[in-house]
């Protein structure tokens, strides 16, 4: 009976330690090594980029079992950046992005599905200009590492599409010879580095 007592506790205390080794990891997203980018067609003939410089959030991670990962983003609206300064006052107006009254873009995962070695897609929802539809990222693994300070990092690309319709920016200009100013289509360019809480 001691003997079976034993080899139960034996077992639990394994079981647990496996279960804390599988235990995702908890990150804060670090700015200073992070973007938030995006594209979007102008007369459809050529692409304008820009990005948000204002952001935070935080992640989990467990390299042998994405699938629990998670994450969540906060942007500052007014922070956007496209580096022409009257295009920018436009996208901050209602005819966009509505930042006084819409401080803030969220995204929250809502689920990770992996696509193989260091690649998986990631689901979530994406609130912009008080609107929120579900949105999948492709997202891939840089790597981990401590840097020079001890700080255990871990970093990601990710990229996603989003039509601005469907969070009521609407605003466009047609052309003399057909078509509009503005594409519909929206690409996400993303780069995170986080640090090991």
């Amino acid at each position: 009976m001691k003997h079976m007592i034993r080899i139960a506790v034996l077992t639990s205390l394994a079981l647990g330690s496996t279960l804390a080794l599988a235990a995702p990891a908890h990150y804060t997203i670090d700015p200073a090594h992070s973007s938030v980018e995006f594209s979007i067609k102008h007369m459809m003939i050529s692409k304008v980029k820009g990005k948000f410089t204002k952001f935070g959030g935080e992640f989990t991670y467990d390299e042998a079992a994405p699938q629990t990962s998670s994450a969540k983003v906060d942007i500052e609206t007014a922070s956007i950046n496209t580096d022409e300064p009257k295009r920018d006052t436009h996208l901050k107006s209602p005819d966009f992005f509505n930042a006084e009254k819409n401080p803030h873009i969220t995204f929250v995962s809502t689920g990770v599905k992996p696509m193989g070695k260091d690649h998986f897609q990631m689901m979530g929802n994406l609130t912009m200009n008080g609107v929120t539809h579900p949105v999948t990222l492709d997202v891939t693994a840089g790597g981990m590492g401590n840097d020079p300070w001890g700080n255990a990092r871990a970093a990601f690309s990710a990229t996603g599409k989003v039509n601005r319709k469907d969070y009521k920016m609407l605003w466009n200009k047609g052309l003399d010879k057909g078509g509009v100013l503005v594409g519909d289509d929206v690409d996400m360019m993303i780069e995170v580095e986080g640090i090991k809480k």
